[in-house]
């Protein structure tokens, strides 16, 4: 199958790709490297076959669908977004030039192109809004009420992929992802806490947590992850899916977990909590077990060791 994969010079799209080509699937990436690094696509630039091609673009560009139509792509995997929360809040017009306008050129492309399928990337931790702690692990069905400007061009995206797949039959999955975490994940910027907690600690350097610590998140391992997205391009249509464990874990757990892989016997310095942080976040995987057969496999510690591993072997 000839994909796309928008993003995929990314952290999550990247890894993707790699499971994607060692699949047999002919891999195209659309990336404008503003966050994104063709390092994290050495392997698949690599591949002896010329099974892989790259192509640096904007999504904003509507130059993206003549490229649909020169390579009728039967999928497409759209990773590609302004992904930071506090920048939607100070900019939102670019947050939805990027996210929601950049995404309708991706499914006006699909729409020229004949494409089969659009799976996209959602985001379970902001789309719900505001969520009382005796509904978590929050399932899809929970109201959407996105607080934020970033959390409003993902919902946003997800009742275009509804309007086009009732106009145009362009069948689609969205997948609301936790937190996900792994190896290639930018440790600078709007990066995970994991990412971050693995640079400080090889750089000797003290990790910071704001507030508490208490606050939880539902951290999911990018291996899995890539899974779900791969069996959604077979399955799953016209659905919202959730993409996590379900599980609710604190930093303190989170640093402690980290700390006894990296050998580290000190404790984090506590800051003042930051503005608008959720204080509890967990999305409920039942229906994607459903409807893709998925499930994450990958548990905390497994996944925060192959994490720094990875880290250590590539400073």
């Amino acid at each position: 199958m000839r994909v796309l994969v928008t993003g995929g010079a990314g952290f999550i799209g990247s890894n993707l790709v790699d499971r994607l080509l060692v699949e047999d699937h002919t891999v195209d990436v659309v990336d404008d490297l503003s966050s994104g690094s063709l390092a994290n696509l050495a392997d698949a630039r690599a591949e002896p076959d010329h099974r892989f091609k790259f192509h640096q673009m904007d999504i904003r560009d509507p130059a993206i669908v003549d490229l649909f139509k020169r390579r009728e792509y039967e999928a497409v995997f759209h990773l590609a977004a302004q992904i930071d929360v506090r920048l939607s809040v100070e900019d939102p017009v670019l947050d939805a030039m990027l996210n929601v306008i950049g995404s309708l050129n991706v499914l006006e492309g699909a729409r020229a192109a004949g494409t089969k399928k659009v799976v996209f990337a959602t985001s379970g931790g902001t789309i719900y809004g505001h969520i009382e702690p005796e509904d978590l692990p929050v399932s899809e069905s929970h109201p959407m009420h996105p607080l934020s400007p970033y959390g409003v061009s993902k919902k946003a995206v997800v009742d275009y992929l509804y309007a086009y797949r009732e106009l145009h039959q362009i069948e689609y999955t969205a997948l609301a992802l936790a937190n996900v975490y792994g190896p290639r994940q930018d440790p600078h910027g709007e990066a995970g806490v994991v990412a971050i907690f693995a640079n400080r600690f090889m750089g000797g350097e003290e990790c910071w947590i704001y507030g508490d610590g208490e606050q939880t998140r539902d951290f999911v391992y990018v291996d899995d992850v890539v899974d779900a997205f791969v069996r959604a391009a077979e399955r799953g249509s016209g659905l919202l899916l959730n993409i996590g464990r379900g599980v609710e874990v604190s930093v303190n757990q989170l640093y402690r977990a980290m700390a006894a892989v990296a050998g580290i016997d000190e404790d984090p310095v506590y800051k003042p909590p930051r503005p608008g942080e959720l204080e509890r976040s967990a999305v409920d995987p039942a229906r994607a077990k459903i409807h893709l057969g998925w499930e994450p496999w990958t548990d905390l510690d497994s996944g925060v060791k192959a994490t720094y591993d990875w880290f250590t072997a590539s400073a």
